[in-house]
């Protein structure tokens, strides 16, 4: 007779977990104190909702790891429901960009009057595609490499050159984050400045904060790979993170061309 509570299926049914009441708790905490600071009230407020949603990322990720490392719970069939999840988060952030994307055709495409009929409009000076931008898409390509080298190289059981290409991978993606905010901090016009200058930052902006998560993901999984978490038939962990840098990637090759080569003073007529 099986023994009682045994498991006789390939599922992980998760035990019950303080990680999602707290991280909603956390989340309402950090847009009230946003919202006060909106309103002038300072951003002290969004300090406490902050660090509570900082260590629910931290410790729920923790659980999962332990999971799959420790407790086996990551069978073949629990990997195949988390690829199709991260395929399905791709997925939304794809229409997210799509979003922004559309705000600027939207206002290219169709100038207004109050813009003088043209794009981009004559009052904003618009940055040299081939200077700082193309440096920084040369840095995103080289790092796809990287990461492609990365993945191989676990692929094959070789974990010196999974560190090595780890390695090169977050070094380009601090220095992508690194150049644009030095691009930022030179920019001629602000986010208030207009159409173009919104759809510019809003468009770049997530962009930027998607290359600082994606280089977090990218430094836990180098972390991993020191630790030997890592093996060639269970990585999902740098697999999801690998899937993650590469839709960094294609994203702004399409800001590249739309925004900052397309968009570059070619006084698009309405």
């Amino acid at each position: 007779m099986a023994a009682s509570g045994a498991r006789n299926h390939d599922y992980h049914l998760v035990d019950p977990s303080p990680w999602p009441v707290l991280g909603a708790i956390g989340a309402f905490a950090l847009a009230l104190g946003l919202v006060a600071g909106f309103h002038g009230h300072g951003y002290l407020w969004s300090v406490p909702g902050l660090l509570i949603v900082l260590y629910t990322m931290i410790s729920w990720w923790r659980d999962v790891i332990r999971e799959a490392e420790h407790e086996g719970h990551h069978t073949p069939v629990v990997q195949l429901h988390l690829r199709y999840g991260m395929v399905m988060f791709i997925a939304s952030e794809v229409m997210f960009f799509v979003a922004w994307f559309w705000a600027y055709f939207n206002a290219a495409l169709y100038p207004t009057e109050a813009i003088g009929h043209v794009w981009p409009p004559a009052t904003i000076q618009t940055f040299d595609p081939w200077e700082l931008p193309f440096v920084n898409t040369l840095i995103l390509l080289l790092s796809g490499t990287t990461v492609t080298w990365a993945h191989h190289a676990l692929q094959q059981g070789d974990r010196k050159g999974l560190v090595q290409g780890l390695t090169l991978t977050v070094i380009l993606g601090l220095l992508f984050t690194s150049c644009q905010a030095f691009e930022y901090s030179h920019a001629a016009f602000g986010f208030t400045d207009g159409i173009y200058a919104s759809t510019f930052y809003m468009a770049t902006g997530f962009h930027g904060f998607h290359v600082i998560v994606g280089t977090i993901f990218l430094i836990v999984c180098l972390v991993r790979a020191m630790k030997g978490h890592f093996t060639p038939d269970h990585h999902f962990g740098f697999e999801a993170a690998a899937w993650y840098w590469h839709f960094v990637d294609v994203v702004w090759l399409f800001l590249f061309c739309c925004i900052y080569w397309w968009g570059h003073g070619s006084a698009v007529a309405g």
